[in-house]
């Protein structure tokens, strides 16, 4: 009997956009097609972003001109989190910096808030999101109003978005060079929080998601922090080593290379009494602080056995540990 696909074992995928589905304006090779096969197989499609600059409608719209399936409320945002969180935590009518986007204050409006632009405004709450047209002036004006003591929110601390031509500064940094000047420290709303991927489940009906990112800090960490299954895709920031070194709140249930690997059968990780683990025709062996592993660097098996062994010897990690790595083979 043929094993089963991945997928098969899940109701439902809540997908990660950028880094999964799209790096910069295109499409990742295979990812596209991969999401419009969730729909003959029964499996519901959500997806999870931390991305603040684009409204779910353009979200969604971004995502059907690649092909991809996308309906407004598919789209779970970091900014509809912001926008809950400040709610339940102000007064109806409470006025609102905005550091970020005008999808970003439509948020904030939506959810009975009023956004102003600067501090003369007598804002009682800053929040902050991603827009690729941020400046010092926005950053300066974020930081006046912090500094004095208002409500900080911010939609996402990613350091960096994987684009076309590579790594750019994430909402992160911008976060972090305002923390830099007024020595607070935001709370934050979206990924790795859990409450946007139990959002995303609620919206869908389902029970059994798999969540699918390419950061640890944010997806896999934040899939973990709301009990659902996670699965790293190899197409965007963290990469084999990272995954390996992770510490153990942001480490993943699988790891693919992509999403065309949801339709392949996911091998079984087995180990014996001496500690040796498993996967395909690889295999691998703590010693000390090494991993020797019997295998193909180039195979993805080599790797998910790597993890295994090293994990199981370093269960409780709360800082990344990266082993040295011995190829027998090569």
């Amino acid at each position: 009997m043929a094993e089963a696909e991945l997928i098969s074992r899940f109701d439902a995928l809540l997908a990660d956009l950028d880094g999964v589905v799209y790096a910069g304006p295109h499409a990742i090779p295979g990812a596209v097609e991969s999401l419009r096969r969730l729909a003959g197989i029964g499996v519901g499609l959500g997806y999870v972003t931390n991305n603040a600059s684009r409204s779910p409608a353009e979200v969604a719209q971004h995502l059907r001109e690649l092909g991809a399936p996308a309906e407004e409320q598919q789209v779970v945002s970091s900014p509809q989190a912001a926008g809950e969180l400040l709610a339940s935590l102000l007064p109806a009518g409470a006025r609102v910096l905005i550091t970020g986007g005008d999808a970003l204050a439509r948020e904030i409006e939506l959810a009975g808030l009023v956004p102003v632009r600067s501090e003369a405004e007598d804002p009682v709450a800053v929040v902050q999101g991603f827009h690729p047209d941020l400046g010092w002036k926005d950053l300066a004006e974020a930081s006046y109003v912090v500094a004095a003591g208002a409500l900080w929110v911010a939609t996402n601390t990613d350091m960096s978005i994987p684009q076309a031509r590579g790594m750019a500064p994430g909402n992160g940094t911008l976060v972090a060079a305002v923390a830099a000047a007024t020595g607070r420290q935001p709370l934050v709303a979206g990924k790795p929080e859990a409450p946007l991927f139990h959002a995303a489940a609620k919206r869908l009906a389902v029970d059994r998601p798999l969540v699918v990112g390419d950061r640890l800090d944010t997806d896999i960490l934040g899939g973990n922090n709301a009990g659902f299954a996670t699965v790293a895709v190899l197409t965007g920031v963290d990469t084999r080593e990272s995954i390996l070194a992770a510490r153990t709140m942001e480490r993943p249930t699988f790891v693919i290379n992509d999403l065309t690997d949801l339709y392949r059968p996911y091998p079984a990780v087995e180990h014996d009494a001496e500690g040796r683990y498993r996967c395909g025709a690889a295999s691998a062996l703590v010693q000390g602080s090494t991993v020797r592993v019997s295998g193909d660097p180039a195979d993805l098996d080599s790797w998910r056995a790597a993890c295994a062994a090293w994990w199981a010897a370093n269960p409780e990690t709360a800082t990344a540990l990266a082993p040295g790595l011995e190829w027998l083979d090569h």
